[in-house]
């Protein structure tokens, strides 16, 4: 396993992490989606991430969970007084934890906030939840898909006359909920170090959310958009901003919002003249249409040579497996492969601090005895001859 020289890719285990956080101790809570995923990225970013797994709990995924990646596991019992006094001897020398429970589990295993900070004042506590700490639905189950409902972001998906289309859950449990519990993470972390005192970050996917629908917000107010799918500037509502297929079956992405990029499009796109400009929406119609004939008297890859390199504001839409190989995404190494797994490299990017992949994904609790150990633990024997901690 070696770099590249870029920092993007795994880097041996006896190496020293490298990275903007580098340095940096943080405890994850074993989960599911968005927490894990948010550890991921600390790690990526440099974070010493350590992962507390329940005994019993790997997947057998092995070096394809990639959502484990760069971390270290220990097994431990919570259920157990033993388990829970050698968590919060971790927690003293930890900057932040993660945490996934829903509201109030924490506290009761007696792990919660309070807890931590009669240990360690100066520690981040961020939890990751769906409809946060508080309010009627705090204690409510619910899926990434649920949340993007409440908040108005799923009716917004989809085209006109069409039921709404289920994004996957990359927007709300992986855009609305890791990404802003990282964000707040590295804030407290942030202010820990000035003022010397830690604070709880609730981070809930419902928040995450409504908060990337900010400038549809201010387009609604403004009128520059109306509550309705697939009839907006960015909704597949206007002909120059939209999915077309191709000869072969295969899907073109256009967008030439702006008037010189569609100069371009219609150019090369080989429309009839009295679209060089583009109508008003009465005209959309006859002018969607043209555009469907045209991309169908060609493959995918065809159109896709002829606009490349220019602003015409075209890509082709490529499956998950086709990505990886795309020119284009190739040049910058945005895919490794680690362990024949093929996965997404660190981001974002950092010129003098790289980030990178640390370790594969690990098999619960094989690094318990390690980490105890380094992390000034005691009585590990004792831990482990009881069950509260296993050694894989």
């Amino acid at each position: 396993m070696s770099d590249d020289g870029g920092g993007q890719v795994l880097s041996q285990d006896d190496r020293p992490a490298t990275g903007p956080l580098a340095g940096v101790r943080i405890i994850e809570l074993g989960g599911i989606g968005p927490g894990p995923f948010a550890a991921m990225l600390l790690s990526d970013m440099g974070a010493d991430v350590i992962r507390v797994d329940r005994p019993g709990s790997d997947t057998g995924l092995g070096a394809a969970d990639v959502l484990r990646r760069g971390r270290r596991s220990i097994a431990l019992d919570l259920s157990k007084p033993r388990g829970v006094k050698a968590l919060l001897q971790l927690v003293e020398s930890a900057d932040a934890l993660i945490e996934g429970y829903r509201p109030g589990v924490a506290e009761r295993i007696g792990v919660g906030p309070e807890h931590c900070a009669r240990r360690n004042p100066r520690l981040v506590y961020g939890r990751m939840t769906g409809w946060g700490q508080h309010g009627p639905w705090s204690q409510m189950a619910g899926h990434d898909i649920n949340y993007l409902s409440l908040t108005g972001a799923l009716h917004a998906i989809g085209r006109a006359d069409q039921p709404p289309t289920v994004p996957l859950n990359v927007l709300g449990d992986f855009g609305g909920g890791s990404t802003y519990l990282v964000i707040g993470i590295l804030a407290a972390m942030l202010e820990a170090r000035a003022s010397g005192r830690g604070q709880v970050v609730d981070a809930a996917i419902v928040d995450g959310a409504a908060s990337l629908t900010t400038m549809l917000h201010g387009m609604l107010h403004a009128g520059s958009w109306t509550d309705k799918r697939g009839v907006n500037l960015l909704d597949s509502g206007t002909p120059w901003y939209d999915v077309y297929e191709t000869f072969d079956g295969g899907w073109v992405s256009v967008g030439p919002l702006e008037a010189r990029f569609y100069r371009q499009f219609h150019e090369l796109l080989g429309l009839p003249e009295e679209f060089a400009r583009r109508p008003k929406p009465d005209g959309w119609a006859v002018l969607r249409k043209s555009i469907a004939e045209r991309f169908r008297t060609k493959t995918r890859d065809e159109w896709s040579a002829i606009f490349a390199g220019t602003d015409a504001c075209v890509a082709p839409i490529l499956t998950m497996t086709e990505a990886p190989d795309h020119e284009h995404l190739r040049g910058r190494e945005v895919f490794v492969e680690i362990e024949g797994v093929r996965q997404p490299a660190p981001a974002p990017r950092f010129d003098r601090t790289p980030g990178a992949i640390q370790r594969p994904p690990a098999v619960v609790g094989e690094h318990t005895r390690e980490v105890l150990d380094e992390w000034g633990v005691r009585d590990i024997d004792t831990l482990i001859s009881e069950d509260a901690a296993i050694q894989a």
